[in-house]
Order: structure tokens, then C-alpha cells, then sequence
């Protein structure tokens, strides 16, 4: 979850984005349900990941 502390830090996440995604990774129990994730939620994450340097998601497998 460092990652996603970094992202809002960087203000690539806003607090309210952050939020919703920490939350949705805590309550996946597994990567298949973390995969569930909102599409508004992968794209918020993606754009942050690629301002980081790196990418992550499912358009990305």
C-alpha cells in the first residue's frame, strides 16, 4: 500500500481516489478480486501508475 500512499502524495491520486482504492484492495481477499476493481477505479490507478513510471491493471496484461 506504499505505493498508493506515494501516488497521493505526488498528488497523482486525489484523497478521495486513494480512498476508494485502498478500501477496494483491503476488502479483496484475492488478486482475482482485486482485478474487480471499478473501471473508473483501474483508470485513476493506471494513469497514477504511468506518472510513476510504471503500469499496472488488466488493459496492461
Amino acid at each position: 500500500m506504499q505505493t498508493l500512499n506515494d501516488m497521493l502524495a505526488q498528488k497523482f491520486l486525489t484523497p478521495e481516489q486513494h480512498f476508494e482504492i485502498l478500501s477496494w484492495t483491503t476488502r479483496a481477499k484475492t488478486p482475482e478480486k482485486i482485478l474487480e476493481m471499478p473501471p473508473h477505479l483501474w483508470r485513476s490507478l493506471e494513469l497514477a501508475s504511468v506518472l510513476m513510471g510504471f503500469e499496472v491493471g488488466p488493459a496492461s496484461a
